[in-house]
């Protein structure tokens, strides 16, 4: 820790000294087009809003005609013609706020001239002179804010037309350069030739001097440059590896790696380590440019020297991800390890050449030599470019057809042959005849777009395969996240899906504006893009802001955590401690969910700069479909606003409705969730508790009533039963003593006398243990009493004709035996005889 405090340290000194020396560099003037707030918010505070508009409006006008005068000087300069750009974009928004400041007043004004009406009419009574004047003064100032409004639109739209007119002279700007021609012969190349040789020495020459200043007067700060540039690479370097080391390197020991590590490793270690150097370059130069060190001559040169190192390293990175030439299981493309060697080789080979062009370029330009030299370099880059393509069609690159890697290779597919040869063959053509700039921008985008673009590719492809089904937790990020957070599959999958989204928006946020930087365009272009992009997104007549909808969205958010959170805070500290009701706490936390919610919401749409009173169509079209189909849905959620306000029953409360009779576990805005004894969740519409009767056995408190009925045979003594039973009951701790329990006799049954034993619980959810415990005990004790409970009995009435029991008689048969008789049965009461006989006793005898 303590090198890496020390190495910080050095970091803030000699940031503090580059800022010291560039301190006056830094107070350079602003454009014209920024000052135009500051000279509006100058403007004289005795004005009224109205008047300070219609000033603002005028100098505006007056920037406008400026910039237009400076387009037309500087039609030629493309970097001019791109901070004139920028400046008009902001005067445009400069008066686009004017205008949109007058909004208000001006509804304030027709909503009062709507309140005070139309003036009487002819023959009507005439009203206050003080009405009247105020009418007369709002509509006047509503004039003049229209006036003042009419000229900001009139202006804005003059501002757009000069927009547009420097986009349309940059195309032709642009296209001019490409397609400007440049006579070949033999002449130029040779006024080419000792242009070169005196460039040479020219650029010898301010090297040397450069050097032999640097180390003679700025020799410490030479130094301290370099060592701070290396002391950021290590920095980055082992940083880099500590983190991101495990997912940049190529397991040996892997022998058949799976395709999304194949691409990850791919896309990330191009990635990150092509970043990495970009970040060591750019600190590099920051540090030589802030400690005074590079002189105006040179520093382009050594901008155009790093550029071009990154350029290269980040060509090799590419194949070597891509192409993989000695490890072919981890090759993307189905190539034989010599044709990966040989397309990797083409590929930097022509990204050398490009760098080489590019930095001899800015040499030329730094040393003022002629143009033709920069044209012949160009010439000569576009030429060697346009061979290699010739000669790598005719390689044999591709896999052989039984998959041997090391085996010879097969030619190329015919189409793809042949477009390697037309490209090459068209860029020595256009070189040849002279458009020595188009065949340049063509071989650049040829190279480095097409390295790009295949990167970018690459990363999509990582993101769609990470978001497959079942596949982030194969990833040894997924595992990670699995140990460290304890995530299900389901969790680890929807991770994976969220995973794949951001690496494939990281792949598009990194290749798309390279390759719009490298197409032509800006970093002022593309920051105007990225801001009008975020701010100002139109659709039809609505202006979107997506910063304002990212804003909202995550006031909402935070909004919804500070809900919850206070929701827990309450419950757990507050009415926890405070012995709170169950169904009391949970109804104030539905209420403060809700209001937190709710306000959450009018925050962030506040925020996203949605109008509130957008939404009245959106309310009227919500209350014809209330009348048509939602009116249930609208029932059912003032029902239970009603149940949370009234709280008939509450969570934890025995109730029983309808079939559904169970523990209620939760009530809703819109239904009400009862737990039944047998685990079965039933969800009741609050509609059905608010207009149905609901029975609440601990509406008020727990407490309730048990009984336990008891039938003895007719032989036992009732007061002795009675005795018992009391007995028994007085002892169980539970039972209440007051009211005390006590034992009802409570008739004369068809069998047996009928008892019932009635208690008081405190909490009647212990009553299924209790009256299980008594009967237990109530069963024991009649049998030590031989007191018997007896079985139902029955009556069973046969009718017989005389003939038939005279016709038995005669024949000596035995009646019928009967056995297990249970129930009455009647065959005929009109005639015979009638024998009664009783059921079966507890002994298993029958008794007659």
């Amino acid at each position: 820790m303590r090198p890496i405090r020390l190495l910080l340290r050095i970091l803030l000194v000699a940031t503090l000294a580059a800022a010291a020396a560039n301190l006056a560099s830094a107070q350079a003037p602003q454009p014209q087009a920024s000052q135009q707030p500051q000279a509006t918010e100058q403007a004289s505070g005795a004005d009224n809003p109205i008047e300070q508009a219609a000033k603002a409006i005028e100098k505006a006008k007056q920037d406008l005609v400026s910039l237009e005068d400076a387009v037309k000087q500087k039609s030629d300069d493309d970097d001019a013609l791109v901070a004139l750009a920028g400046q008009t974009d902001e005067l445009g928004r400069s008066v686009l706020n004017i205008s949109v400041g007058l909004r208000p007043r001006l509804d304030q004004i027709k909503s009062r001239l709507t309140e005070l009406g139309d003036p009487p009419k002819e023959g009507q009574p005439a009203e206050a002179e003080i009405v009247t004047t105020e009418r007369n003064a709002l509509t006047a100032e509503r004039a003049q804010i229209n006036a003042v409004t009419g000229d900001a639109e009139t202006l804005s739209a003059s501002i757009g037309k000069l927009g547009n007119r420097i986009a349309e002279t940059r195309r032709q700007l642009f296209a001019a350069t490409l397609l400007r021609r440049t006579d070949i012969s033999f002449s130029v190349l040779d006024d080419a030739a000792r242009a070169f040789v005196q460039e040479g020495s020219e650029f010898i020459q301010a090297l040397s001097s450069w050097l032999g200043f640097v180390l003679k007067f700025k020799a410490f700060a030479f130094f301290a440059a370099i060592f701070m540039s290396l002391m950021t690479a290590m920095v980055l370097l082992s940083g880099g590896y500590r983190i991101f080391g495990r997912y940049l390197q190529r397991k040996e020991t892997e022998e058949q790696p799976s395709y999304i590590n194949r691409l990850s490793i791919a896309f990330w270690s191009t990635l990150i380590r092509t970043f990495a150097l970009a970040a060591l370059l750019v600190t590099s130069y920051f540090f030589l440019n802030g400690f005074n060190v590079l002189r105006p001559d040179i520093a382009p040169i050594i901008g155009a020297l790093f550029g071009s190192i990154g350029l290269i390293y980040f060509v090799r990175r590419f194949t070597n991800a891509v192409f993989a030439p000695r490890e072919p299981h981890w090759r993307l493309v189905r190539l034989s390890n010599r044709g990966a060697s040989s397309i990797g080789a083409c590929l930097l080979a022509m990204a050398a050449v490009n760098a080489l062009d590019y930095l001899f370029g800015s040499i030329s330009e730094a040393m003022g030599s002629p143009l033709v030299l920069t044209v012949v370099k160009s010439l000569i880059a576009a030429l060697i470019i346009g061979f290699i393509l010739i000669a790598a069609s005719f390689g044999r690159p591709m896999l052989a057809r039984n998959g041997d890697p090391d085996a010879p290779g097969r030619h190329w597919p015919r189409g793809m042959a042949i477009i390697l040869r037309v490209l090459g063959a068209g860029l020595i053509i256009t070189a040849l005849t002279g458009y020595v700039g188009l065949a340049r921008f063509v071989a650049t985008q040829l190279i480095i777009t097409g390295a790009i673009i295949v990167t970018t590719y690459i990363g999509l492809l990582s993101g769609r395969a990470i978001s497959r089904s079942e596949t982030f937790g194969e990833t040894s990020l997924g595992r990670f996240l699995q140990r460290r957070f304890k995530l299900g599959p389901v969790a680890i999958d929807q991770a994976g899906l969220l995973v794949g989204m951001c690496i494939s928006g990281i792949a598009l946020m990194v290749g798309i504006p390279l390759v719009l930087l490298l197409w032509g365009f800006h970093i002022q272009d593309l920051q105007l893009i990225a801001y009008r992009l975020l701010t100002e997104v139109r659709l039809g007549g609505i202006s979107i802001s997506l910063v304002g909808i990212l804003t909202g969205i995550l006031l909402f958010a935070g909004g919804y955590l500070l809900t919850r959170w206070i929701q827990r805070w309450l419950d757990g500290n507050v009415m926890a401690r405070s012995h709170v009701d169950l169904g009391v706490r949970n109804s104030v936390k539905t209420g403060i969910g809700y209001l937190g919610v709710g306000l959450a919401t009018i925050v962030g749409v506040s925020a996203a700069g949605i109008d509130l009173s957008s939404f009245a169509l959106v309310a009227s079209a919500l209350s014809v479909g209330i009348g048509f189909g939602l009116q249930n849905i609208v029932s059912n959620f003032v029902s239970g606003l009603i149940l949370l306000v009234e709280r008939p029953f509450k969570v934890g409360d025995h109730v029983v409705s309808g079939a559904a009779e169970g523990i209620v576990k939760r009530i809703s805005v819109r239904a009400t969730e009862i737990e039944t004894f047998r685990k079965q969740s039933i969800i009741v519409p609050n509609s059905e508790l608010i207009n149905a009767s609901v029975g609440n056995w601990t509406h008020r408190n727990k407490m309730g009533r048990s009984e336990i009925p008891v039938s003895v045979s007719y032989d036992s003594d009732p007061q002795k039963v009675m005795d018992i039973l009391l007995e028994l009951v007085n002892a169980v701790p539970v039972v209440l003593r007051n009211p005390e329990p006590h034992v009802e006799f409570l008739r004369f049954g068809p069998y047996s006398l009928d008892f019932e034993l009635r208690f008081m619980l405190a909490d009647m959810g212990d009553g299924l243990k209790v009256r299980n415990d008594l009967r237990i005990a109530i069963l024991k004790r009649f049998r030590e009493e031989s007191i018997e409970i007896p079985l139902p009995q029955s009556d069973v009435v046969f009718h017989r004709q005389p003939e038939q029991v005279g016709a038995a008689a005669n024949a000596g048969k035995p009646p019928a035996k009967i056995d297990n008789v249970s129930e009455t049965s009647e065959l005929d009461e009109e005639a015979g005889t009638v024998r009664r006989l009783r059921g079966k006793s507890a002994d298993g005898n029958l008794k007659g």
